[in-house]
Parts: C-alpha cells; sequence; structure tokens
C-alpha cells in the first residue's frame, strides 16, 4: 500500500469529520435575536474537537488493526448502528431545540467534552475495520495512522471554518441545519455499513 493509497483512504474516513464539523462552524457564526447580535470569533472549543476527531479517527484504525480480523469483524457489524444512534440522537435533540430554543441553551454549539467524545466515537467507529487493511503491510500502520488522524484534523478546522463563514453570511438556523446534518451523516453511515 503506497502513500497516496493511504491520503485517498483517509480523506474518505474525514469526511464525516469535515460534515460534523461545518454544523459545528455554522452553530458559532453570528446569532441574531431582537435586539442582539453576537459574532463569536474562532473557538478554541474547535481545535478540542479537531484534535479529538484526528485523535479518534487515527485511533479506530490501530484498534482494529491490534484486534485482527475477528474482532474488527464483529465491530464493523455493529458499527453503523452504533453511529446511527448517537448521530440521530445528538441531531434530533439539535432539530427539538431548533424549534424550542431558549437563551441560554443551543446544542448546536455546544462545544463540551462529552458531546465531542461522542461525535467523535460516532464519526470514527466506522474507522475501526480500517485497521485490517494494515495486516498485511504492518510497515505502514504508524504512518497511516498518522496520516488518517492528520487529515482528519486538517477536514474538522476546515469545516469548522466553512460553517462558520456560511452561517455569518447567510444567517441560518444552526441547531436546525446541523441536527439535520448529524442525522443524514448517521444514516450514510449506516447504509454503507449494512447495504454496501
Amino acid at each position: 500500500m503506497d502513500i497516496l493509497s493511504i491520503i485517498l483512504i483517509a480523506i474518505g474516513l474525514a469526511m464525516d469529520c469535515f460534515a460534523v464539523s461545518v454544523s459545528k462552524g455554522l452553530a458559532t457564526s453570528c446569532v441574531v435575536r431582537p435586539g442582539e447580535q453576537h459574532c463569536a470569533r474562532f473557538s478554541p472549543k474547535a481545535v478540542l474537537m479537531a484534535v479529538l476527531f484526528g485523535l479518534f479517527q487515527g485511533g479506530m484504525p490501530l484498534i482494529g488493526y491490534f484486534a485482527g480480523t475477528l474482532f474488527a469483524d464483529f465491530f464493523s457489524k455493529f458499527s453503523p448502528w452504533i453511529a446511527l444512534g448517537l448521530l440521530v440522537f445528538i441531531g434530533g435533540k439539535m432539530i427539538y431545540e431548533s424549534y424550542h430554543e431558549d437563551e441560554d441553551h443551543h446544542s448546536a454549539d455546544d462545544f463540551s467534552l462529552k458531546t465531542l467524545l461522542l461525535l467523535a466515537v460516532a464519526t470514527s467507529i466506522d474507522a475501526l475495520a480500517t485497521g485490517v487493511i494494515f495486516i498485511p503491510v504492518p510497515e505502514r500502520l504508524w504512518v497511516g495512522v498518522g496520516i488518517i488522524a492528520l487529515v482528519s484534523f486538517l477536514f474538522s478546522i476546515g469545516g469548522y471554518l466553512i460553517g462558520k463563514y456560511a452561517g455569518t453570511k447567510f444567517r441560518l438556523n444552526a441547531n436546525l441545519i446541523g441536527g439535520i446534518i448529524l442525522i443524514l451523516i448517521g444514516i450514510k453511515i449506516w447504509v454503507e455499513g449494512v447495504w454496501m
């Protein structure tokens, strides 16, 4: 397996991180309410999110490699269901809150460690089985894990900035759009894992 193949795999794995990061960026764009306009700057929590996404995206193939085909097959069977459940739960909560919004509670801009960890697990669990591809080429394992983690980190930062820009420019309902994005990602992961 060459480096280009690993980079392409890393880009494919990073797409879910990218989409979730766009929804988080939307949440931190300018919020306009009657008598109030709040424009958040780049949040250091976005860097934490990108670091967690990178660590989990890189860590899951590592776990898959060491677990070998026995456990990777088991996790690949159930990972689409776990990802779907987590993302539908978080996305559904965001959609609900978009219609029941109060000034103190906005889950789209929730960068709590608990929420970020749930999102990191949900977007990376399908990468677990990817570790199996390194079994025939163990000398590429650490390079592959590093590339996957770095690409996921960069795509997460990029997605956050794109979402932040789009939300500021177009004044979108971040909770509603973010919730829909998360549910669609969950469905995509589920369809790819169960039907493809």
